[in-house]
């Protein structure tokens, strides 16, 4: 059976999936960004998404339902003025205001408990529409 992580705050739980995924994002680079989804019923934490590693930003954004609540994390990769590349995850907590507002409460207060299994986040946004979470927001945080 898999294992699942407790967030005791909220009765949820983490799938190990979860955190198996951000693991080989964090070390092997194999995936660009992973979208997680809470079900309700199960009240589990679960991978909704995993975009590849030629994925850009784009495709992650257009990955994220406009009516319903995700969470995500990103790896951005860039180059400093300095010409070091580096790469920093972002945490994005996604509420779009057309999402049921059962659902945003669930996941504003399931939020802190995913944070803690995914150990190594640099950034975090959140973000009720595109604009709070768009690519000049992202670089003005990594840079």
């Amino acid at each position: 059976m898999a294992m699942a992580f407790k967030m005791a705050t909220t009765g949820m739980w983490v799938a190990d999936e979860c955190k198996n995924s951000f693991m080989e994002m964090k070390w092997k680079k194999v995936h660009r960004y992973i979208v997680f989804k809470i079900d309700e019923k199960s009240k589990l934490v679960t991978v909704d998404k995993v975009g590849g590693a030629g994925e850009s930003y784009d495709d992650f954004a257009a990955s994220l339902p406009t009516d319903d609540c995700r969470y995500a994390v990103f790896d951005f990769d860039f180059v400093t003025v300095d010409n070091c590349r580096k790469s920093k995850i972002f945490f994005i907590a996604w509420s779009p205001t057309a999402s049921r507002i059962r659902a945003k409460m669930l996941y504003a207060t399931s939020k802190d408990g995913l944070r803690r299994v995914l150990d190594g986040i640099h950034y975090e946004v959140q973000a009720t529409d595109p604009t709070e979470m768009g690519m000049d927001v992202i670089k003005h945080k990594a840079y």
